[in-house]
């Protein structure tokens, strides 16, 4: 996984439009014993580049939820949503696509 990259912040619109949208969805990553490993950031990785909007589950790392959501976003450098129990939300934009009709230089 490459370097965590500065993001533009969320406006509170964007964030309660965000929130809106993960009540629908389900969990799709879940954090267990392992922790926070490189193999998981690269799971998460690529749940953020498929679907950019993204639940992750805590299971044994329920006391330091927020600490460990923190984590998350800075590492996968993602948006840090919401923190609802044991769930975190997080979101990545899609980065810009260069036009596909530009002539190269």
């Amino acid at each position: 996984m490459s370097e965590p990259i500065a993001i533009a912040p969320l406006s509170k619109a964007d964030i309660r439009m965000l929130k809106g949208q993960a009540q629908r969805l389900e969990a799709t990553v879940r954090l267990g014993r392992g922790g926070v490993s490189p193999a998981f950031l690269t799971g998460l990785d690529q749940e953020l580049v498929q679907h950019q909007l993204v639940k992750v589950r805590l299971y044994d790392l329920k006391d330091q939820r927020h600490e460990v959501a923190e984590q998350l976003a800075r590492q996968s450098s993602s948006h840090l949503v919401t923190v609802i129990g044991h769930v975190v939300v997080l979101y990545r934009p899609k980065p810009a696509q260069p036009d596909a009709g530009a002539a190269p230089a």
